[in-house]
């Protein structure tokens, strides 16, 4: 009977072991997460940050004004199996959320991607950051710390004349945009730019598209000259 129970324990520690993710590896398949998401706590993009999502009840990350009501109604705590269930189908587990994600089949992917947000939580894994670029039509990254963009990124002036605006940067060029192909945004958070100082951020699949980011909403208009040269 000793052995029997012996064999038995064993099992259910190899169980445990498989059912445990892999942080590390969860690390890299987060960067499937990382157009919507940022690990970074207070760091909001499309969707919350994930820092401090782990064991926390969901919708109330600090600062984040954009949940459903779908999700602010339910009454989930992000542990390991509520993970499991979301990642593989949000719409399923939360009818109605605004979290558009197909899902990730595979449940050693789902369980290494909750090991990973554990770790995060805990200060034990390293924040996945994204690569930055350069040049106004060539900084991809989806949240740039634009208050280190470089010169031929920084916008000081931009002129708008018929259907086409004029930018000109602080790298001595400019370059014109088709109205429709540029977007004006702001962004108040620390990696924004600073006041007075937007800056340009490529996008489009042929580098014909560009948005120009402001501190704040008010700026835009104020910086936007109507002149034709």
């Amino acid at each position: 009977m000793q052995g029997i129970h012996h064999l038995i324990v064993l099992a259910l520690l190899a169980g445990s072991a498989h059912a445990a993710g892999d942080a590390k590896r969860g690390a890299q398949l987060f960067r499937q997460c990382m157009a919507c998401h940022s690990v970074t706590e207070g760091e909001h993009l499309t969707g919350p940050s994930l820092g401090h999502a782990w064991n926390h009840k969901a919708a109330t990350a600090p600062g984040f004004q954009r949940y459903s009501e779908a999700l602010k109604a339910a009454t989930l705590t992000w542990d390991e199996a509520t993970l499991d269930r979301w990642l593989a189908n949000p719409q399923s587990l939360v009818p109605g959320t605004s979290m558009t994600f197909p899902g990730i089949k595979q449940q050693k992917d789902r369980l290494d991607i909750a090991a990973y947000l554990r770790a995060v939580a805990e200060n034990k894994a390293p924040r996945t950051q994204s690569e930055s670029g350069a040049g106004m039509m060539g900084m991809t990254r989806s949240k740039p710390d634009l208050k280190k963009a470089p010169p031929e990124a920084q916008v000081k002036s931009i002129r708008y004349c018929g259907d086409t605006y004029t930018i000109e940067t602080a790298d001595g060029k400019s370059e014109k945009a088709w109205e429709f192909n540029l977007r004006f945004k702001s962004d108040s958070s620390r990696l924004g730019p600073e006041p007075g100082k937007p800056v340009a951020v490529g996008a489009g699949m042929q580098g014909d598209r560009a948005s120009i980011v402001f501190a704040s909403p008010k700026e835009i208009s104020e910086f936007i000259k109507a002149e034709c040269r």
